[in-house]
């Protein structure tokens, strides 16, 4: 197993050397751990995933598959994509994972956009795939009988008759090794291209360090198989640390209440859940819950209020611990178990915590971050600016190595010394670090720079309040003003008295210039196929 504190290798590849390594290591310690909605069940050793993986990557390779293709995944969670992802990764080839709820016109693009040789999808998919001839090579996965279609390979069914002895040349380190299309709020989505080592070796930073994951954990993360996120905690990280992948195969609406059923029930360990779910998640009934196995829970993909945090700790007795990145990195700032922190809250002077509430963490190992002013300068510690990464003259492992096919956005980005997030933060004098929000989305009214996530937290600390998004709207005396877009819960009624209150409500809870001078309630929120809030779309109103 390579370790973080050895030199970068030439050579690295992540089925190769972690899971193989695993397999010969410990044979029969849980892999993977798959449930679907009926209970039905499928547990693999890493001696197991280790054969299924080697057989993929034949049966790719016999059809027609070689190092350096791009190959779209597009499944949901069903076992065959974690073979399908291990089998292109020992291959060579370049998976590209995408969520099942793309439309053809999604998947139009991204075979144009990123030359794709081949796709693995089961039926649903296929079904969207606009051109007769792209991508040319095509496997579908499903149950026996659905699966027959003219010009598909069949994924099992080649699996089964695969030479699991297959044994392709080892890949190096600055290969190609996964590439992601961006869930933007704005615009097309970009390509993020990760080399082996980079992703396959830098998330090993995110298992140990964020995960927190340990030989013989269980860790279930609920993020949707064609996301980065799921890189993070359904795939690299536990796998790095020897641990066990928990993957519920649920292809409706989120329940909130089938999620906490599911801690209930099964021995998990560790748990990851977006903002967005634990917002839901925390209106249950959560004092008749026990979850006697789970001893760690983090977060990340967009910051979570503090109040959320505040109720699952007041019930569970755990702490939420968030993490940073983006779709070009590992996890970069987070805040990690036994860290000692100072037990501070924004929420409660009461509550005890672990991390500080609200608070995106400490950098990771191996990062630099430095705020940055407008011309690159640092700011001083407490100062709003934008966050960057060093990357000279080291680059951390664990950043990707560009935007293909994009050098505008490379130049755009890649400035001096600089790898620029996009994001605003500021650092406080203990080097802990606070998210702003985006670029595009922090409001400047009457020379006050607002972040729209504080002014939401407040928001949805109110009881009528479910979800919120603030934006800029443009104002001829203060440049800008703090609107409001609010969904209100099912025994809320909309009206002037309640939009007084819920401005005086934010009077209090933050400071009186941010307060949103206008309120619209809507039935839901503009978001990307991510669940992230499209905050262009609204401002566009």
């Amino acid at each position: 197993m390579t370790s973080l504190t050895t030199a970068i290798p030439a050579y690295f590849n992540f089925a190769r050397d972690v899971v193989e390594d695993w397999a010969r290591r410990t044979p029969d310690a849980p892999a993977l751990w798959w449930v679907n909605e009926a209970g039905r069940e499928r547990r693999f050793s890493f001696a197991e995933m280790a054969r299924a993986l080697r057989r993929a990557a034949a049966a790719f390779s016999a059809g027609g598959i070689v190092a350096g293709d791009h190959v779209l995944v597009i499944l949901p969670r069903v076992p065959q994509w974690w073979i399908a992802m291990l089998g292109l990764i020992r291959l060579g080839a370049v998976p590209i994972p995408g969520t099942p709820l793309l439309t053809p016109r999604d998947i139009d693009y991204r075979v144009d956009a990123a030359s794709v040789k081949g796709i693995v999808t089961d039926p649903a998919g296929a079904a969207k795939i606009l051109k007769p001839d792209a991508p040319p090579i095509r496997f579908v996965v499903g149950e026996s009988g659905d699966t027959s279609l003219p010009g598909w390979i069949e994924f099992d069914r080649a699996l089964a008759t695969a030479d699991e002895a297959f044994d392709p040349p080892h890949t190096r380190a600055d290969s190609p090794g996964i590439l992601y299309f961006t869930s933007g709020t704005t615009g097309h989505p970009k390509m993020v291209l990760h080399n082996q080592v980079s992703y396959g070796l830098g998330h090993r930073i995110t298992g140990e360090h964020w995960l927190g994951c340990e030989r013989g954990d269980i860790h279930w993360n609920l993020s949707d198989t064609g996301w980065a996120k799921a890189a993070w905690s359904s795939f690299y990280g536990p796998w790095h640390m020897g641990a066990c992948i928990f993957a519920i195969d649920s292809r409706g609406k989120f329940d909130p209440a089938q999620a906490l059923d599911i801690l209930e029930r099964y021995p998990i360990t560790g748990w990851c859940a977006p903002p967005t779910a634990l917002r839901l998640i925390v209106r249950e009934d959560l004092a008749a819950r026990r979850f006697p196995h789970l001893k760690h829970c983090v977060s990340a993909g967009e910051p979570l209020n503090p109040e959320v945090m505040a109720i699952w700790k007041r019930a569970t007795g755990l702490t939420i611990y968030e993490g940073y990145g983006q779709t070009e990195s590992v996890c970069m700032i987070g805040n990690i178990r036994g860290q000692n922190r100072p037990p501070l809250s924004s929420v409660n002077a009461d509550e005890q915590f672990d991390v500080v509430p609200g608070c995106m963490g400490r950098p990771m190992p191996g990062f630099e971050l430095a705020i940055l002013d407008s011309d690159l300068n640092p700011v001083p510690d407490g100062t709003d600016g934008q966050l960057a990464v060093r990357v000279r003259p080291q680059r951390p492992l664990g950043l990707f190595q560009e935007y293909w096919n994009n050098p505008q956005e490379n130049a755009s980005r890649f400035v001096g010394d600089y790898y620029l997030t996009g994001d605003v933060a500021r650092r406080d004098s203990s080097g802990s670090y606070w998210f702003v929000g985006r670029a595009d989305d922090v409001i400047k009214s009457s020379g006050y720079r607002i972040g729209p996530f504080e002014v939401e937290s407040a928001l949805i600390e109110h009881p009528d309040v479910i979800e919120a998004a603030v934006v800029a709207k443009p104002d001829e005396i203060r440049g800008q003003i703090v609107k409001a877009f609010v969904v209100l819960r099912k025994q809320a009624t909309a009206c002037d008295a309640l939009k007084s209150d819920l401005q005086e409500h934010c009077r209090r809870v933050t400071a009186p210039y941010k307060y949103p001078r206008e309120i619209e309630f809507v039935a839901e929120l503009p978001k990307t196929v991510s669940g992230k809030i499209r905050r262009v779309e609204l401002r566009g109103k």
